[in-house]
Protein backbone atom coordinates (compact mmCIF):
# COMPACT_ATOMS: atom_id res chain seq x y z
CA UNK A 1 0.00 0.00 0.00
CA UNK A 2 1.36 3.25 -1.20
CA UNK A 3 2.12 6.18 1.34
CA UNK A 4 -0.83 8.64 1.19
CA UNK A 5 -0.25 12.35 1.92
CA UNK A 6 -3.89 14.14 2.66
CA UNK A 7 -4.29 17.40 1.53
CA UNK A 8 -0.01 17.52 -0.34
CA UNK A 9 -1.88 19.68 -3.31
CA UNK A 10 -5.28 21.17 -4.63
CA UNK A 11 -7.35 20.10 -7.40
CA UNK A 12 -9.72 23.29 -8.40
CA UNK A 13 -9.01 24.62 -4.61
CA UNK A 14 -10.06 21.20 -3.49
CA UNK A 15 -7.05 19.35 -1.30
CA UNK A 16 -6.43 15.62 -2.43
CA UNK A 17 -4.85 13.03 -1.15
CA UNK A 18 -1.39 11.71 -3.01
CA UNK A 19 -0.16 8.60 -3.17
CA UNK A 20 3.68 7.95 -2.60
CA UNK A 21 6.86 9.23 -1.55
CA UNK A 22 7.56 13.21 -1.91
CA UNK A 23 10.84 12.89 -3.77
CA UNK A 24 13.61 15.46 -2.99
CA UNK A 25 16.31 16.91 -5.50
CA UNK A 26 19.17 14.55 -4.84
CA UNK A 27 17.43 11.37 -4.47
CA UNK A 28 17.71 8.41 -7.08
CA UNK A 29 14.71 8.07 -9.35
CA UNK A 30 12.67 6.03 -9.19
CA UNK A 31 11.74 3.20 -11.66
CA UNK A 32 8.56 2.54 -12.97
CA UNK A 33 6.46 0.36 -15.79
CA UNK A 34 4.02 2.67 -18.06
CA UNK A 35 2.72 2.33 -21.89
CA UNK A 36 3.97 3.75 -24.66
CA UNK A 37 1.47 4.72 -27.68
CA UNK A 38 2.12 1.24 -29.38
CA UNK A 39 1.69 -0.72 -26.15
CA UNK A 40 5.46 -1.58 -25.11
CA UNK A 41 6.34 -0.67 -21.84
CA UNK A 42 8.24 1.78 -20.70
CA UNK A 43 10.77 2.06 -17.99
CA UNK A 44 13.37 4.17 -16.23
CA UNK A 45 16.17 2.15 -18.05
CA UNK A 46 14.96 2.70 -21.53
CA UNK A 47 16.08 6.48 -21.64
CA UNK A 48 19.25 5.94 -19.63
CA UNK A 49 22.30 7.87 -19.99
CA UNK A 50 19.96 11.02 -21.53
CA UNK A 51 18.71 13.88 -19.05
CA UNK A 52 15.32 13.18 -19.02
CA UNK A 53 12.47 15.47 -18.10
CA UNK A 54 9.30 14.19 -17.04
CA UNK A 55 6.26 16.62 -18.05
CA UNK A 56 3.37 15.12 -15.36
CA UNK A 57 0.03 15.86 -16.24
CA UNK A 58 -3.41 15.06 -15.58
CA UNK A 59 -4.87 14.69 -19.30
CA UNK A 60 -3.94 16.00 -22.28
CA UNK A 61 -7.45 16.99 -23.22
CA UNK A 62 -7.48 19.90 -20.92
CA UNK A 63 -6.38 23.43 -21.67
CA UNK A 64 -2.90 23.68 -18.79
CA UNK A 65 -2.09 20.12 -19.68
CA UNK A 66 -2.40 20.73 -23.62
CA UNK A 67 -0.53 24.02 -23.52
CA UNK A 68 2.45 22.47 -20.93
CA UNK A 69 2.73 19.48 -23.72
CA UNK A 70 3.31 21.94 -26.21
CA UNK A 71 5.73 24.10 -24.19
CA UNK A 72 7.87 21.11 -23.42
CA UNK A 73 7.80 20.03 -26.84
CA UNK A 74 9.21 23.59 -27.96
CA UNK A 75 11.65 23.32 -25.76
CA UNK A 76 12.93 19.96 -26.83
CA UNK A 77 13.81 21.68 -30.01
CA UNK A 78 16.60 23.38 -28.23
CA UNK A 79 17.75 20.62 -25.59
CA UNK A 80 19.28 18.76 -28.15
CA UNK A 81 19.44 15.04 -28.72
CA UNK A 82 20.77 14.28 -25.00
CA UNK A 83 17.64 15.21 -23.25
CA UNK A 84 14.68 13.33 -23.34
CA UNK A 85 11.24 14.92 -22.89
CA UNK A 86 8.54 12.30 -21.46
CA UNK A 87 4.96 13.65 -21.12
CA UNK A 88 3.02 11.24 -18.37
CA UNK A 89 -0.72 11.20 -17.92
CA UNK A 90 -3.04 8.81 -17.52
CA UNK A 91 -4.95 9.21 -20.84
CA UNK A 92 -5.63 6.11 -22.80
CA UNK A 93 -2.08 4.99 -25.04
CA UNK A 94 -4.53 5.57 -28.11
CA UNK A 95 -5.48 8.98 -26.76
CA UNK A 96 -2.13 10.13 -26.18
CA UNK A 97 -1.21 9.21 -29.76
CA UNK A 98 -4.17 11.37 -30.83
CA UNK A 99 -3.64 14.24 -29.72
CA UNK A 100 -0.25 13.88 -30.56
CA UNK A 101 -0.91 13.58 -33.68
CA UNK A 102 -3.85 16.28 -33.86
CA UNK A 103 -1.22 18.78 -32.06
CA UNK A 104 2.01 18.39 -34.22
CA UNK A 105 4.02 17.53 -31.00
CA UNK A 106 6.61 15.47 -32.37
CA UNK A 107 9.39 16.03 -30.22
CA UNK A 108 7.95 14.84 -26.59
CA UNK A 109 7.55 11.09 -25.82
CA UNK A 110 3.83 10.64 -24.14
CA UNK A 111 3.45 7.42 -21.93
CA UNK A 112 0.21 5.96 -19.96
CA UNK A 113 -0.03 5.78 -16.22
CA UNK A 114 -3.45 4.18 -16.85
CA UNK A 115 -3.46 0.49 -16.76
CA UNK A 116 -1.10 0.37 -12.96
CA UNK A 117 -0.11 4.35 -11.77
CA UNK A 118 3.32 2.46 -11.15
CA UNK A 119 5.00 6.23 -11.92
CA UNK A 120 2.42 8.22 -10.27
CA UNK A 121 3.39 5.89 -7.07
CA UNK A 122 6.16 5.17 -7.68
CA UNK A 123 6.90 9.44 -7.82
CA UNK A 124 4.28 10.56 -5.42
CA UNK A 125 1.97 12.43 -7.87
CA UNK A 126 -1.21 9.72 -7.96
CA UNK A 127 -4.33 11.48 -6.59
CA UNK A 128 -6.37 9.19 -4.72
CA UNK A 129 -9.70 10.72 -4.98
CA UNK A 130 -9.43 11.04 -9.15
CA UNK A 131 -7.05 8.50 -10.41
CA UNK A 132 -5.47 10.81 -11.85
CA UNK A 133 -1.61 12.12 -11.96
CA UNK A 134 -0.98 15.52 -10.05
CA UNK A 135 0.86 18.23 -12.13
CA UNK A 136 4.68 17.64 -12.34
CA UNK A 137 8.22 17.83 -13.41
CA UNK A 138 10.67 15.92 -12.93
CA UNK A 139 14.22 16.18 -14.29
CA UNK A 140 16.26 13.38 -14.10
CA UNK A 141 20.29 13.24 -15.06
CA UNK A 142 22.03 10.66 -16.72
CA UNK A 143 23.12 8.91 -13.62
CA UNK A 144 19.26 8.89 -12.56
CA UNK A 145 19.57 11.27 -9.98
CA UNK A 146 16.32 14.07 -9.60
CA UNK A 147 18.26 17.08 -9.94
CA UNK A 148 14.83 19.22 -10.59
CA UNK A 149 11.73 18.43 -8.70
CA UNK A 150 8.48 20.30 -8.82
CA UNK A 151 4.48 18.95 -7.80
CA UNK A 152 2.40 22.10 -8.87
CA UNK A 153 0.40 23.08 -5.44
CA UNK A 154 -2.39 23.67 -7.51
CA UNK A 155 -3.34 21.59 -10.12
CA UNK A 156 -4.76 23.52 -12.36
CA UNK A 157 -1.95 25.87 -12.49
CA UNK A 158 1.18 25.91 -14.69
CA UNK A 159 4.58 24.20 -13.51
CA UNK A 160 8.03 26.74 -13.57
CA UNK A 161 9.12 25.65 -17.22
CA UNK A 162 12.60 28.17 -17.37
CA UNK A 163 13.35 26.35 -13.73
CA UNK A 164 12.85 22.29 -15.29
CA UNK A 165 14.52 23.88 -18.71
CA UNK A 166 17.78 25.31 -16.69
CA UNK A 167 18.25 22.11 -14.75
CA UNK A 168 17.97 19.73 -17.67
CA UNK A 169 20.47 22.29 -19.28
CA UNK A 170 22.61 22.37 -15.80
CA UNK A 171 22.70 18.67 -16.15
CA UNK A 172 23.85 18.24 -19.55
Amino acid sequence: MPQEREGAITFKQNPVTLLGPELKTGETAPDFHVLANDLSPVTLKDSQGHVRIFSVVPSLDTGVCDAQTRRFNEEAAGLGDDVKVITVSVDLPFAQKRWCGAAGVERVQTVSDHRDLSFGTAYGVAIKELRLLARAVFVVDRDDKLVHVEVVPEATNHPDYEAAVAAAKKAL
